[in-house]
């Protein structure tokens, strides 16, 4: 995690405190627009049951649900601790939006569309790239064709494709970006990475957050919030870098052991298991006189 002083606010915490305030809504309207190669007006800030605020509040996590002047619910997830089943809690919160903001006995063609951004701060998954995005297609089994929506149904439902309809979700993998801002996106995940505009920036939004951002304008009470925000990312990446340790060494002394109980000799032992000999010899003399 990032400690050291910068001269931005981390994104993850501004969007806790900071950017919920209306005043502040063109930071995130810039961020968004760029995204989605299109302008962006936040209509309003949903409620947010899952957000936490107390001390203890070890998830990192960070929702933020807007709903755009175009009727579209947007959720924004930060996430910094690490979670193998991160995209089944995506597809939950997609799925939980759906029904919550869906009025009883309305016709299904009143479902909202749902986008959701997952700024991620950690590895899961495979691919090379640092930004994804998916949406639904239904492509034909014998002919390969995409299936489209009839010209009455674009009228009623004012939906151009099938995709239009369902979920769209975009997954920004913050550690997988190289630092190079090859586009105005890129900046915006620059910022996310390394709590830093650079003057030469130019995206939407980046403007305002460059001046409203900077960690010298916080008041103090704002300051020691941040530093035990701080704080608690830098725990959290210890315990999960040390659960990560634990599992792999467990792993390295189950083998050691089994070798031991086949006689391998400690040579062999040590190519496979990478424990020390010394440890080896220990655990060889513990199991001869069980």
């Amino acid at each position: 995690m990032i400690t050291r002083a910068k001269s931005h606010i981390r994104f993850d915490w501004a969007v806790k405190k900071i950017l919920r305030s209306k005043a502040n809504f063109g930071i995130l309207e810039g961020f968004l627009s760029e995204l989605f190669l299109e302008d962006v007006k936040i209509k309003s800030l949903l409620s947010e049951e899952g957000n936490k605020e107390t001390e203890d509040d070890k998830s990192n996590r960070v929702d933020i649900l807007i709903e755009n002047s175009k009727g579209e619910i947007i959720i924004v997830e930060i996430q910094n601790t690490r979670e193998i089943d991160y995209l089944f809690r995506v597809l939950y919160g997609t799925s939980k939006a759906i029904t919550e903001y869906m009025k009883e006995g309305s016709p299904y063609a009143m479902v909202k569309k749902i986008i959701t951004i997952s700024v991620v701060y950690f590895n899961f998954g495979q691919g090379k790239d640092y930004l994804y995005k998916g949406e639904t297609k239904f492509e034909g089994i014998n002919q390969h064709d995409i299936f489209e929506l009839s010209d009455e149904q674009r009228a009623l439902f004012s939906k151009e494709t099938v995709s239009d309809i369902f979920p769209f979700h975009y997954l920004i993998r913050v550690n997988q970006f190289d630092d190079v801002a090859k586009n105005t996106i890129d900046e915006w995940i620059y910022f996310f990475k390394n709590s830093e505009i650079p003057d030469n920036f130019s995206a939407k939004g980046l403007a305002e957050a460059r001046e409203k951002l900077k960690t010298i304008k916080m008041s103090a009470k704002q300051m020691a919030d941040y530093s035990r925000y701080l704080e608690r990312l830098s725990s959290d990446a210890s315990i999960a870098q040390t659960m990560i340790f634990d599992a792999v060494y467990k792993e390295k002394y189950e083998l050691a052991i089994q070798m031991i109980i086949e006689n391998e000799p400690d040579e062999k032992i040590f190519r496979y298991s990478k424990l020390p000999v010394s440890l080896i010899e220990k655990l060889r003399k513990e199991l001869n006189e069980q």
